[in-house]
């Protein structure tokens, strides 16, 4: 088994040298400096570029550099662009790089590091479901072995009843998320139970990538009074397209995080995703400094959760936000 890994290792390394040597790249990479002095190398594996997803890795940095010391961690950042064998390619790399610690930035990544490698320490984070990701039976709260991390599941019974204060003469909700992300699926399974409880006739929508996005949204729209779409990364990295449909229909949104909400939502209750970040590059530093055993560190959840709303689109469809909540700036 390790001779296969290194095998696929070596063999990805190959790749994405003969894609450069092409002036070609599968995947972003982004600016990293490289300290002398460094003592540990992290890989960081981004799904993709989005507001939420961008700032878990900025909070992980910042947590990290204030733990270990400005200048002790080189970090080899790189962003998969939102295809699934980029995750693949950029985490063989880190494993032939041996890095100390691998950073996997949401579902994909963290899928992919899984299969890589069962040495090196992989931290997930903006994953909402480790069991869902990792096709765990019995989920006790720990991964073990060489995984952990984060999760930015928000209390999906509080954002049901979010939706139906906002909206009690609604009659149906339309479930919007993309079909390849599994934490997607495992959201609205549970957030449908709850609005189902509550009277609501709902109706699931799924596109497979940007592609689709725009037309399926418009089909959610026509037969939909509201719509519902969870933490969802395609969704959250495309919502000028959601946007666009939704607010020409006059249907509003409720986002499963802040990013969604900001982009073409009304309201939303989210994790702070700076501060879900830093709770894992806080972790990383214990297993870095060898405080941690990290097969023993259950995924820890956001330490913070907050009610908010989009102001333009609440005052564009006529929605009253709910008392408390800020505005997202």
């Amino acid at each position: 088994m390790m001779k296969k890994k290194l095998l696929c290792a070596a063999l990805a390394a190959v790749m994405l040298m003969s894609l450069a040597a092409c002036g070609e790249s599968p995947v972003e990479e982004e600016e990293s400096a490289a300290p002398a002095e460094a003592q540990y190398r992290v890989g960081i594996c981004q799904q993709m570029r989005h507001a939420s997803l961008d700032t878990a890795t900025e909070g992980f940095k910042d947590a990290l550099d204030e733990a270990l010391g400005e200048g002790n961690v080189e970090y080899l950042e790189q962003n998969a662009g939102g295809e699934q064998s980029n995750c693949t390619l950029i985490i063989d790399g880190f494993v032939s790089e041996s890095v100390d610690l691998i950073l996997a930035n949401a579902t994909w990544p963290l899928q992919a590091a899984a299969s890589a490698t069962d040495e090196i320490p992989v931290l997930g984070t903006s994953v909402t479901d480790y069991a869902t990701a990792l096709g765990i039976d019995n989920w006790t709260g720990t991964v073990g072995d060489n995984i952990s991390g984060t999760s930015d599941l928000a209390p999906l019974d509080q954002q049901a009843e979010m939706l139906h204060s906002l909206f009690p003469q609604a009659e149906t909700v339309g479930l919007l998320y993309c079909s390849g992300e599994p934490n997607s699926v495992y959201q609205i399974e549970t957030v449908r139970g709850y609005l189902e409880e509550m009277g609501y006739e709902c109706a699931a929508y799924a596109f497979t990538d940007a592609n689709d996005l725009a037309s399926v949204t418009q089909t959610a729209c026509d037969n939909s009074d509201v719509i519902y779409i969870p933490t969802d990364n395609t969704a959250a990295a495309n919502t000028e397209s959601i946007a666009n449909v939704a607010l020409s229909a006059g249907v509003p949104i409720v986002g499963g995080d802040s990013g969604i909400c900001g982009g073409c939502g009304v309201a939303t209750i989210a994790a702070d995703y700076y501060e879900l970040g830093a709770a894992t590059g806080r972790m990383a530093a214990q297993i870095l400094t060898g405080e941690a055993d990290i097969s023993q560190m259950a995924v820890e959840y956001s330490p913070v959760v907050t009610g908010l709303y989009n102001a333009a689109n609440c005052e564009l469809l006529g929605v009253t936000p709910p008392e408390g909540y800020e505005p997202i700036e």
